[in-house]
């Protein structure tokens, strides 16, 4: 069981019923191959039931509609679980799968999960879908998920992005720029390096600096928070004239509001060219196997930087709801959509596309 979940969400949706076919519908083929020469086609229990041209018509049409049934999944699949650590990125593009999940007629649920629970509940089972692995920060995480030999990577949801320290632009004009830097300002700094939420890959790499006394950091102090809590502290600091080191990445629109300098030199703790960062999708083995419609569209539904940029805007500046600030982006970008959506029906089996624009509209 989930032992931390501050928030679940849980929408409606329509739960398609199977029709009653008394005939499978895999043994058609055999009844035309095996009926040779006489005129007259058997059903499974030996009696005549239909001449072969007066068949042919309505087995076709048959045949043609039940298709984009049997590509989707069973009511079993309808609730899809994903976890969302708090970060404003990831709760957008959870906004975007609830939006297009809800259109096909499955019901997301969303629980907050900071990252290592959020990971061991997808080897649990208590989670079907994670979309927000941050590599390389999130390597050991991901390391111990492939060892479990219980998920599986669906599609790198997104390229251009970066995380590793930064600096606001009060200590840019010190001189700051890189790691090696920070220690002969540790006054100015106030010898605190603000992080986010406890367990966070990126504050265990930062604890481990200041553990190994990389840069002389050895006496500094990791602060940990949430990233609302972290980045208001960092705004209190800059309106003061207080220069902060703090966590920081893009997409965000801290990248607009504040004046940030990201840091060089931390290639070791957090990748080179800046944290230069991919972010992945996740999901447990199992539920792919049995979901595949669902675990479809999810190996199809990546972003950008300027897409995210435009969503967490629309959630940390006007307050959007994450589903509503997705359902606007979706219905003016009906192409995008459509890739997302190629070869994934509903729930009940009919195109999927058309259901998730019709929903958003």
């Amino acid at each position: 069981m989930i032992k931390e979940s501050a928030f679940v969400k849980d929408e409606n949706a329509r739960v398609h019923e199977k029709p009653d076919n008394p005939y499978a519908l895999e043994q058609l083929p055999l009844l035309w191959v095996d009926s040779g020469i006489d005129p007259q086609i058997a059903a499974p229990n030996g009696d005549q039931i239909m001449s072969r041209p007066t068949l042919i018509a309505p087995l076709t049409l048959a045949l043609m509609a039940a298709w984009p049934a049997l590509a989707a999944d069973p009511d079993s699949c309808a609730t899809v679980r994903l976890s969302d650590p708090g970060w404003t990125d990831i709760t957008a593009t959870n906004g975007v799968a609830t939006a297009v999940l809800q259109g096909l007629g499955y019901k997301p649920q969303i629980s907050t999960l900071s990252v290592p629970v959020g990971y061991e509940a997808l080897k649990t089972g208590d989670i079907d879908v994670f979309l927000g692995n941050w590599m390389p920060a999130q390597q050991k995480f991901r390391d111990d998920l492939d060892a479990s030999g219980k998920t599986q990577e669906l599609v790198q949801n997104l390229t251009g992005a970066k995380f590793t320290l930064a600096v606001t632009d009060v200590a840019a004009d010190l001189g700051v720029t890189d790691f090696a830097g920070l220690d002969a300002h540790k006054d100015a700094f106030q010898g605190k390096i603000y992080g986010i939420e406890p367990g966070a890959p990126a504050n265990q790499s930062i604890q481990k600096m200041i553990e190994a006394d990389k840069f002389g950091l050895a006496d500094w102090e990791l602060v940990e928070s949430s990233e609302q809590g972290m980045l208001a502290q960092v705004q209190r600091n800059d309106k003061a004239g207080t220069p902060s080191v703090f966590l920081a990445w893009a997409p965000h629109p801290m990248n607009i509001k504040l004046k940030i300098t990201y840091l060089a030199g931390g290639d070791e703790e957090f990748g080179p060219d800046y944290g230069g960062a991919t972010v992945h999708t996740l999901a447990r083995k199992e539920w792919v196997a049995a979901c595949p419609n669902a675990a479809k569209l999810f190996s199809q539904l990546t972003f950008t930087v300027d897409m995210e940029n435009q969503l967490m805007g629309n959630i940390l500046d006007d307050g959007a709801d994450p589903t509503d600030a997705a359902k606007e982006w979706i219905s003016q970008n009906d192409e995008t959509v459509g890739k997302w959506l190629d070869g994934v029906t509903t729930l009940d089996g009919k195109p999927g596309a058309e259901a998730v624009l019709a929903a958003v509209k």
